[in-house]
């Protein structure tokens, strides 16, 4: 698999310095990203001592340092950049990953991430216009998407019909395993009753 991450020398020197201060044999550095696919993720760094990595994490070994990559982020991750620019302060780690907030999605993509990609790429841009926006918060068994309307939306009359219309037309177009979607915020259905 090619590394989805580029990790400068600079970079590599700069983080080399700090697993030496750890003074830990066989230090690493362990690359994720929090809410990864949502306008809040956030791409983080830290220590990984031997044996805290997970067993699903991908290593990576470059020339200065190991790095460990979590499963999970790896799509996001792609055309990732670490970069170290030293200056009169000492300098700033910068990590640039276009791609965290957008997965690359395809056919074989995960149900979840197919629904994130449309809802963040073409629905949501929409919604922001009025204020408001939409979040998957979780897919039923039976591939039904549960939403949840924020922002703007949030106990606008409107908010029926442009669920209904706009927002499950577009997202059923796009993925076609969708049966349709509900509002967490739906009433009139007491199966969930615990979203009240």
């Amino acid at each position: 698999m090619s590394q989805p991450i580029q990790i400068t020398d600079s970079a590599q020197e700069y983080l080399a310095e700090l697993l030496a201060k750890q003074n830990v044999e066989g230090i690493a550095v362990r690359i994720f990203i929090t809410q990864p696919g949502t306008p809040y993720a956030e791409t983080c760094l830290a220590y990984c001592r031997p044996g805290e990595e997970e067993p699903s994490d991908e290593r990576l070994d470059l020339d200065k340092i190991a790095v460990y990559l979590e499963k999970n982020s790896i799509t996001f991750l792609e055309e990732a950049v670490v970069d170290f620019n030293s200056d009169r302060m000492g300098g700033q780690l910068t990590i640039k990953a276009p791609n965290a907030k957008m997965p690359q999605v395809n056919a074989d993509s995960p149900l979840e991430d197919r629904v994130n990609y449309v809802l963040y790429s073409e629905i949501n841009p929409g919604l922001a216009a009025h204020g408001g926006e939409v979040r998957l918060m979780q897919l039923t068994e039976e591939n039904l998407a549960v939403l949840q309307f924020g922002g703007g939306c949030q106990g606008c009359a409107a908010v029926d019909i442009t669920l209904k219309d706009g927002v499950e037309k577009t997202l059923v177009e796009r993925v076609p395993e969708l049966v349709g979607i509900r509002d967490v915020t739906d009433h009139t259905d007491d199966t969930n009753a615990y979203y009240r």
